[in-house]
C-alpha cells in the first residue's frame, strides 16, 4: 500500500481481499433530505457527498495505488439492503439490492452516474431520481457505490451505501408548507389552507395574497379575518392557523405615526401593525412599558 492519511470517523467492519487488503469504499456526507423526483441530490447544507477509499484495518484513505484512482458506479439500492450497519455483506448480495426503474419508466437515476477517484478521494456529480420511491418493498432507496467493471480486478473492494431514504414526488413540494413561514411566501403555505381552496379563494378574493397580508389584518381586525375564512373552519383549525402564522420571522421594518404637524408624540408600528412602542420628546416607550391608557 502506498502512503495513507487519518480520516475521522469509525472503522468499517474488516473485510479481506484475496491479497490481503482490507478496502472499502465509504460515504463521507449525509444526505440532505427530503429527497424529490427533479430535484438535485446533495449533501448537508448543499454541500458536496464526498466518498473516500478506506484502508479498513487502518482508517486510513488509501492515497495511492490502482485502487486509489478507480472509476466507481453510482446505483440506487432498496431501502432496507443490509440494516445492521457493521454486518459484512457479498458482491452478489449487494447486486441483488441494486434497483433499477420500473417498466416503461425513465432510468431512475439520472446525471453523472460514475466518479473517478483521485487519491482515494470523490465527489458526486449532479444527480437527479426520475421516480418516487414507494413502489418498492421498504419505500426507500440507499445510493450505493461499486468499483466500476475493469477497475480492481483481483482485489475486494467492499461497496459503499448511504442510509436509507424516501423520494417523494415533486408536486408533494409543490404544495408544501413552510415552517417557519415568509412574510412573502403565498397565504396558502399556512397551516389549514390548502392551495387553491376554499379558503385560499376567500382570502385571495378579499386581497390577501401573502402572508404579511394575512398578518396585517390578523392584528388590524381578526374578526374580519374570522369572517371571511367562515363558519368552514373550525375553531381549532382557526387557531392552528394563527399559530402558525405567528411564526413568521418579520423583516424588522419599523413605521412611526404621527398623529399631529407637531411631531412631539408619535407611534411605532411592526410592518404587520403590530404596536413597538412610543416616542414621546424625544423619549422611545416600548409597548410592553405603556399604560393601558396610553396605547
Amino acid at each position: 500500500m502506498g502512503p495513507a492519511r487519518q480520516i475521522g470517523g469509525s472503522s468499517p467492519k474488516r473485510i479481506e481481499g484475496p491479497d490481503g487488503q482490507n478496502l472499502q469504499l465509504h460515504f463521507r456526507s449525509r444526505l440532505s433530505l427530503p429527497l424529490f423526483t427533479g430535484g438535485k441530490v446533495e449533501g448537508e447544507q448543499g454541500a458536496a457527498i464526498h466518498i473516500v477509499l478506506v484502508d479498513v484495518s487502518t482508517g486510513h484513505v488509501v492515497t495511492s495505488g490502482a485502487e486509489a484512482s478507480a472509476k466507481l458506479d453510482v446505483v440506487v439500492l432498496e431501502g432496507d439492503f443490509n440494516n445492521e450497519a457493521d454486518e459484512g455483506w457479498t458482491q452478489e448480495e449487494f447486486e441483488s439490492h441494486v434497483v433499477k426503474e420500473r417498466e416503461g419508466k425513465r432510468p431512475l437515476l439520472t446525471g453523472d452516474l460514475q466518479v473517478t477517484l483521485k487519491e482515494g478521494v470523490g465527489s458526486l456529480g449532479d444527480l437527479t431520481f426520475t421516480d418516487n420511491s414507494s413502489w418498492i418493498r421498504s419505500r426507500k432507496f440507499r445510493l450505493g457505490l461499486r468499483v466500476a467493471s475493469g477497475y480492481g480486478e483481483g482485489t475486494r473492494i467492499r461497496e459503499a451505501k448511504t442510509e436509507a431514504f424516501t423520494v417523494k414526488d415533486h408536486r408533494g413540494e409543490l404544495y408544501k408548507k413552510h415552517y417557519p413561514p415568509a412574510q412573502d411566501d403565498d397565504v396558502w403555505r399556512l397551516e389549514k389552507i390548502g392551495k387553491d381552496g376554499s379558503f385560499h379563494k376567500r382570502l385571495n378574493n378579499n386581497g390577501i395574497f401573502k402572508v404579511e397580508d394575512f398578518l396585517r389584518l390578523a392584528v388590524k381586525d381578526p374578526q374580519k379575518l374570522r369572517n371571511i375564512l367562515g363558519s368552514g373552519m373550525s375553531n381549532k383549525m382557526w387557531e392552528a392557523l394563527l399559530d402558525h402564522a405567528k411564526t413568521c420571522v418579520l423583516s424588522g421594518k419599523l413605521y412611526v405615526y404621527y398623529p399631529d404637524i407637531s411631531r412631539n408624540v408619535g407611534a411605532v408600528f411592526n410592518n404587520i401593525y403590530e404596536l413597538n412602542g412610543l416616542i414621546s420628546e424625544d423619549q422611545y416607550y416600548t409597548a410592553n412599558s405603556l399604560s393601558d391608557e396610553q396605547k
